[in-house]
């Protein structure tokens, strides 16, 4: 007969607790056992003593008769130093199934779908505003006329604006102060021109008596 050092299911709904218990292999979990060699209960805190309690003289009695613990209780009876646990290597454990597997493959491919559709869905947008924009400038609507005649309704004319001569053409054109100057006639020199007696006046001789200018003169008195 196989023996097994293994755990018992015992308590409540959601309130579990174990025995540690000595059965044959063949025999249901939580079915009959041989013996009871100790107790777990997992409510309690992990540092508590009442956690995990072992009879460690039974227990040893049962493996020197050939008794084999479960994964669990050779957990317990390595803290307790009755029985060194080797450690297990399985490199698959971690890793996922076939359906697993597929159900990332599948959520992989959702997610590259919903993050390409944004960008189609942008350069379609902007490849119809720019035909939109590309028709209305081609051949304006009539819409578009009736908004540009009230747009030019509603501005003010603007005047025109008088051209306006540079400084340089104009000092250019116009004649400097000094030949102005030199051209029109000093006001003292006209002055003294029309004051001065006609060249020649003093030369004339007064009239003498008994010459036909003295005799007219007297007839005119």
């Amino acid at each position: 007969m196989a023996l097994a050092i293994r755990l018992s299911r015992g308590g409540a709904k959601k309130r579990p607790y174990y025995r540690i218990v000595v059965a044959d292999s063949r025999a249901p979990r939580d079915g009959r056992f041989i013996e009871k060699l100790g107790t777990y209960n997992p409510l309690l805190a992990k540092d508590s003593p009442e956690r995990v309690k072992l009879d460690s003289d039974r227990i040893q009695h049962w493996l020197a008769v050939g008794a084999q613990p479960s994964d669990r209780v050779l957990r317990f009876l390595d803290a307790a130093g009755i029985r060194e646990r080797t450690a297990r290597n399985n490199p698959q454990k971690a890793e996922p199934g076939e359906k697993a597997k597929e159900r990332a493959e599948q959520r992989a491919a959702r997610e590259a779908e919903a993050a390409a559709a944004p960008a189609d869905s942008q350069e379609e947008a902007e490849a119809v505003v720019a035909e939109e924009v590309e028709a209305a400038t081609a051949e304006p609507t009539p819409e578009a006329e009736q908004v540009a005649e009230e747009v030019s309704e509603q501005t003010p004319p603007v005047a025109e604006e008088t051209p306006v001569e540079e400084p340089a053409a104009a000092a250019a054109e116009a004649p400097p102060a000094e030949e102005a100057a030199a051209e029109q006639p000093d006001a003292t020199d006209v002055g003294e021109s029309a004051e001065a007696p006609a060249e020649g006046a003093d030369d004339v001789a007064p009239p003498t008596e008994g010459s036909p200018e003295s005799a007219s003169e007297e007839k005119a008195e």
